[in-house]
């Protein structure tokens, strides 16, 4: 099996430009750095929060995977179903730590890394996730859903695919189907903050609060590192009352 680690790190660790309540809705490219404030983020922004997934030596566990293989190939799929000698896990895992390192700087060389990390190694859930990850930000809906949908299955039990496919859903204004799979996220990763953080701010901005948001608007004020948010989630709270 291709490894995985909960190590993250964010795509979103480059700088950007406070911007005030009233230009929240701004749908501009703009990337987030940890080292400035900003306000919760429109779903164009909020897409370059999501997360690259790095490798540390943990086996991924995949319950039946390989009884899955007659469904991996579905029509449309640009991907052929190996056989387990002609997979490459080492080399997939290779690949794919080289491509991380890259993705910030050299994008194109990324891509194609992480192409042969799939060649390798068809089930390497984090090469499918980092590969979503870059065609979201090239604004490729359809590819990058479909590589988290990848992700999501090989890597159950980790939030970020299913948040990852969740900005998907929201960046093409299908916000039912992004709040329902932030809360598959939140399923099997109780309080992850990037999520509760989306998910909160979808639904105030949507019209589609309900039952779960206060307390999600709760998390964010006592958990968030970014005071931005803190207050924004406070005046969301004081709004409910």
């Amino acid at each position: 099996r291709c490894l995985k680690t909960s190590d993250l790190r964010s795509v979103s660790e480059r700088s950007s430009h406070a911007r005030s309540e009233a230009n929240v809705t701004h749908t501009g490219p703009t990337r987030l750095g940890p080292q400035r404030n900003t306000i919760p983020m429109s779903n164009r922004q909020l897409h370059q929060r999501t997360f690259v997934l790095l490798f540390a030596s943990v086996a991924l566990v995949t319950t039946g995977l390989a009884g899955c293989n007659g469904s991996r190939s579905h029509s449309g799929s640009p991907y052929a179903t190996p056989t387990e000698g002609q997979r490459d896990t080492a080399k997939a895992e290779r690949l794919s730590r080289e491509a991380a390192d890259l993705m910030d700087t050299k994008p194109e060389k990324a891509e194609q890394l992480l192409r042969e990390a799939l060649a390798a190694d068809l089930y390497c859930g984090p090469a499918h996730n980092n590969l979503g990850v870059m065609y979201l930000d090239q604004g490729k809906l359809y590819e990058a859903a479909g590589e988290f949908e990848w992700a999501r299955k090989l890597l159950p039990g980790h939030p970020d695919p299913r948040m990852n496919l969740a900005l998907v859903f929201e960046s093409a204004g299908r916000f039912d189907e992004a709040i329902s799979m932030y809360a598959t996220a939140l399923e099997v990763y109780p309080e992850h903050l990037a999520s509760v953080q989306a998910m909160s701010r979808l639904q105030v901005r949507s019209g589609r609060a309900d039952d779960r948001t206060e307390s999600l608007l709760t998390i964010v004020a006592l958990r968030s590192s970014d005071q931005t948010w803190r207050d924004w989630a406070r005046l969301q709270l004081t709004k409910s009352d």
